[in-house]
């Protein structure tokens, strides 16, 4: 049993990145398991998982495997790769926040099955799905709205990730003026949180943010 779990989970690795080679199978075996912590679900089953064919997934998959050879990427490691995007700014914070977000299960490390999730939502979900996902990255302790506070979290991270030379100039009170704004329109009640509904509900009204959420559309 423990024999066939192990080929298993080569094959359905392998059937990921496409990388099977009969000729290096008995080479790379024991070099694959001793290195990779982690094995992604099958092709089938991902693919029911999300809206990514085949093809996509094999593409994401040889990117994430290069990046994360253990098959799992703890938040500094995440950091890191997401820095590179940033060079010209501080993206650790931002970069904490969304590891959050996709490490749904709370164990401190983002898996491919993780990743690929969060990214059919992000690229391929509905307006609700996407608007859902992007509310509970705001939503810092997950209590079910959107505080003043965690929104001029998010927006200090966003600012220190695009840099202090981006032009035109920011000014330093750009977050606060940005969360203010961000009140006004999404607080229907004015009570001075943001529930799920009034995100959702604001955000479908702004044809500008409609516009931007579509450009995602056609990323893969």
């Amino acid at each position: 049993m423990k024999a066939k779990n192990r080929d298993q989970s080569l094959s359905d690795s392998r059937e990921l990145d496409g990388s099977y080679d009969q000729l290096t199978d008995s080479v790379e075996d024991d070099f694959e398991l001793s290195t990779v912590c982690h094995r992604p679900e099958s092709m089938d089953k991902l693919q029911e998982q999300t809206k990514f064919t085949k093809k996509e997934l094999q593409v994401l998959y040889r990117g994430f495997k290069n990046e994360c050879p253990s098959g799992v990427v703890n938040e500094e490691n995440f950091k890191t790769i997401y820095s590179q995007f940033f060079p010209q700014g501080d993206s650790s914070m931002y970069a904490h926040f969304l590891f959050e977000a996709f490490d749904t299960n709370k164990n401190g490390s983002v898996s491919f099955e993780d990743f690929v999730f969060g990214l059919s939502i992000i690229l391929r979900g509905t307006i609700n799905d996407r608007l859902n996902w992007a509310f509970n990255l705001y939503d810092l302790n997950k209590d079910g709205c959107i505080t003043k506070e965690e929104m001029l979290d998010i927006m200090k991270s966003i600012y220190d990730m695009m840099g202090k030379y981006t032009y035109p100039t920011m000014q330093d009170d750009a977050p606060i003026e940005h969360v203010e704004n961000f009140f006004q329109k999404m607080d229907q009640n004015k009570d001075g949180v943001v529930t799920i509904d009034e995100f959702i509900d604001s955000c479908k009204k702004d044809e500008n943010i409609m516009q931007s959420m579509q450009l995602f559309d056609n990323v893969i």
